[in-house]
């Protein structure tokens, strides 16, 4: 492989147009947010309300990585609390059986290094992941036109939902077979119902890695986990089938996961502003720099959902100077992942404060 391209203020291209397109994705997010809390009288993230697995969990950095793995928070070999959150990406809390794409939400505590301005009072880093390697829109603009969709869906009879999700799981299956799958189709709820431990979880958006820059993975990798790659929920008539589903393998524990980081090599090829180009896993392979492991626990339940869903935020910008968002996307999350933590706060009347250990309700 190429050596890989220092990190430089210049690798992004910030478009004029760029703060409107943001002030849109902050209404609609605003409009979820409202619509939400009023049909449930409670206060739900904007994006990914619905938690189907919460773990406590660890992750280890090994010794001796390569210069260019050895960067940021992998820079110190060690072990760090963590917390992991399983989520479906709509703004309400839905039926399972309506299929959208899954989420995984990482916060690795105990981290050192300087901190974002943004970050919030700790020493966490968190990652927000998809279970795709492509995001469904391709710039900040791009993004407040799929949010808008979403939005005007958010206060639809759920059967009608189910209906729709039944049709176009039919249709992405389709495309699938013939032209590739729609980001689009499965964001409105065609997704396959899959079993979100069998997943393999993607930022989708490149980060500041140290010296260097990279996309950010997280790969099933006990065997418990591997055999559920790709296996299809059946949600009829189980609105909460992801959560039994996750809690019946975690209970038996434990459960294995690597983290791994693709490094851009060639801006050509990997693009820093363009989220929905996947960059080539096989010119440019991903790289383990840390384990996580979760052992036999509760995968959820009520008690962790309070804990997690209304006390605590995930959120791209929060982390260390070292692995700072980069590119369009993720300059279009900042602020309106900031207003829906503090909507959540002032609606629900609970402090979010940031944990300092993993230790979560039994």
């Amino acid at each position: 492989m190429s050596s890989p391209i220092p990190y430089s203020d210049d690798l992004e291209i910030i478009s004029p147009h760029e703060n409107e397109a943001i002030a849109k994705i902050n209404e609609s997010m605003h409009t979820i947010l409202e619509t939400v809390a009023e049909d449930e009288n409670h206060a739900y993230r904007a994006v990914h309300a619905k938690s189907h697995g919460i773990l406590e969990a660890s992750l280890t950095i090994p010794a001796n990585l390569p210069d260019e793995l050895a960067q940021g928070i992998f820079a110190l070999p060690g072990r760090h609390d963590a917390i992991l959150r399983f989520s479906t990406n709509p703004g309400d809390v839905l039926d399972d059986s309506v299929s959208v794409p899954c989420g995984l939400a990482l916060k690795v505590l105990s981290v050192e290094g300087e901190r974002l301005s943004s970050a919030y009072d700790s020493k966490a880093q968190d990652f927000v992941m998809i279970n795709g390697p492509a995001f469904s829109a391709s710039s900040a603009d791009d993004f407040a036109h799929t949010l808008k969709l979403l939005a005007a869906t958010t206060d639809r009879a759920e059967w009608a939902k189910k209906l729709l999700s039944a049709t176009l799981r039919g249709i992405e299956k389709a495309l699938e077979a013939t032209v590739g799958g729609s980001a689009t189709i499965q964001t409105l709820g065609g997704a396959p119902n899959v079993h979100p431990l069998g997943e393999t979880f993607y930022s989708q958006t490149p980060y500041r890695y140290g010296n260097y820059v990279a996309k950010f993975q997280v790969v099933p990798v006990s065997s418990n986990l591997t055999a559920l790659s790709g296996t299809e929920i059946d949600a009829k008539g189980r609105p909460n089938a992801l959560r039994e589903e996750i809690d019946a393998v975690m209970r038996t524990g434990p459960a294995e996961w690597e983290l791994r980081v693709q490094l851009l090599r060639d801006r050509d090829a990997q693009p820093i502003e363009d989220a929905t180009v996947i960059w080539d896993e096989e010119r440019f392979p991903f790289q383990t720099v840390a384990r996580i492991t979760a052992g036999a626990q509760t995968g959820w339940n009520d008690q962790r959902a309070a804990a997690v869903d209304d006390a605590m935020r995930f959120a791209p910008w929060n982390g260390v100077v070292s692995h700072r968002p980069l590119g369009s996307i993720n300059r279009a999350r900042k602020s309106p992942y900031e207003h829906s933590a503090k909507f959540r706060e002032r609606v629900n009347g609970c402090p979010i404060r940031e944990p300092r250990t993993a230790d979560l309700p039994v």
